[in-house]
């Protein structure tokens, strides 16, 4: 049986498992806390800090311009009553200071998400990987975790066969499947993974050679969920943050149905049909022999306008004066409840995430600590939390993260 290390005269080990964004930021904040404290980062793959490379388009979506709690909340569709006090404790506003304070400066876009005035992720990396090196963090890559146990100390398995200890373990694995399996052999319940900010999968005749033409503001819903911003049309159907946010409030629902589902577009969400009606009205008195398919309503692009003509059956010669009384009805719900088909889902690729994994139930969100398993604790997307596209899922980590590391180093920290 391994020897316990616990002693006087003898350094704490704190193993994170996962060198992703929450894993990586615990093994800094906990070394930060507790310099004499070894920390060990095990990554499985040769590239640490994958999905911060990745987010934003290699711009990296830090965190988002949201410094109220309950506005914050709302961005998450799985997690948000538990994440409400640990936001509390360490929110966007105390990541923004965090990383000012190493010298790197985030820029508020106009939607709100935060990225580093460099628009590289490599000055996100670059501040993660230099602080770990500073402070003195063991970064381990190509170690893939097979089986954690408890014995005198934490023991954790290598697929190498080599075998370590520690007295305090951190779970940062994401949403990998291979993960989940040590995890309920440890007596923990994994709710399901599915996939969450995703694109639809459409073939419409109306999207047909429109890919690129984009919308500043629409609705959209899918059975009882809806979500309003910008949505762009693609060569495979629709994105843009409206459906990535739809996706991720309907992903357990969409996932059920196989992503055969019925998209609900309102094109034009500030107006209604009366004043669609009176607007046509006065384009047959004002612009009578104007041909309807070269006027766009509502600052509708022209090309989508086109479209959605056609699709209501009006000829491409059809003057305003022409416009019959039906054909305006019918080009009216185009409009307002254009019916699209979805046929499938495409990964998004500048951000994957799932909703599911560790039962929220099952853990203390003071120290985000195991209430099975005391010492093992938890951070970022392993634990059923997602938030919506924005840089929502990148604070969940920090947040977590951060949580996790104080409460493993500091036992009167968070009693």
């Amino acid at each position: 049986m391994p020897r316990s290390c616990i002693g006087v005269n003898i350094k704490m080990r704190v193993i994170v498992i996962g060198g992703g964004a929450a894993g990586y930021f615990a093994a800094i904040v906990a070394k930060s806390k507790s310099p004499k404290t070894t920390v060990t980062i095990l990554e499985k793959t040769m590239q640490p800090l994958a999905k911060v490379r990745v987010s934003g388009g290699g711009r990296c979506n830090v965190t988002h311009h949201c410094f109220e709690i309950p506005k914050l909340l709302k961005a998450y569709p799985r997690g948000f009553l538990a994440l409400q006090g640990p936001l509390h404790r360490f929110q966007p506003r105390d990541m923004v200071a965090w990383l000012q304070e190493r010298g790197v400066e985030l820029k508020k876009e106009p939607d709100g998400r935060m990225f580093p005035v460099t628009n590289s992720s490599q000055t996100i990396i670059h501040c993660f990987t230099e602080e770990a090196n500073r402070l003195g963090v063991s970064l381990r890559l190509g170690a893939e975790v097979v089986r954690v146990e408890k014995l005198a100390t934490w023991v954790v398995h290598l697929a190498s066969g080599e075998v370590l200890e520690a007295e305090k373990i951190l779970v940062a694995t994401g949403s990998a499947s291979k993960a989940h399996g040590w995890i309920r052999d440890l007596g923990h319940s994994i709710v399901p993974p599915v996939p969450s900010l995703f694109t639809l999968t459409i073939d419409d005749k109306r999207l047909q050679d429109l890919a690129g033409v984009s919308v500043a503001d629409v609705e959209v819903k899918v059975g009882k969920f809806h979500q309003r911003g910008p949505l762009l049309i693609t060569h495979w159907g629709v994105s843009g943050p409206a459906i990535l946010k739809l996706s991720a409030w309907a992903a357990r629902e969409l996932h059920s149905l196989e992503y055969h589902a019925d998209l609900i577009v309102n094109w034009l969400p500030n107006e209604h049909q009366e004043t669609l009606r009176a607007s046509l009205q006065k384009k047959r008195q004002i612009v009578p022999r104007q041909v309807i398919s070269s006027e766009p309503l509502g600052g509708l692009p022209k090309q989508l306008w086109k479209k959605l003509v056609d699709a209501a059956g009006i000829t491409k010669e059809c003057v305003f004066s022409q416009l019959s009384r039906d054909l305006g009805e019918k080009l009216i719900k185009e409009l307002l409840q254009g019916s699209f088909s979805s046929i499938g889902k495409s990964t998004h690729k500048e951000e994957f995430v799932t909703c599911g994994g560790v039962e929220l139930d099952e853990i203390h969100f003071r120290r985000m600590e195991s209430k099975r398993c005391p010492g093992l604790h938890f951070a970022g997307e392993v634990l059923d939390v997602d938030g919506i596209t924005g840089g929502y899922n990148f604070q969940n980590a920090w947040t977590s993260a951060w949580i996790a590391a104080h409460a493993m180093v500091d036992e009167e920290s968070f009693l």
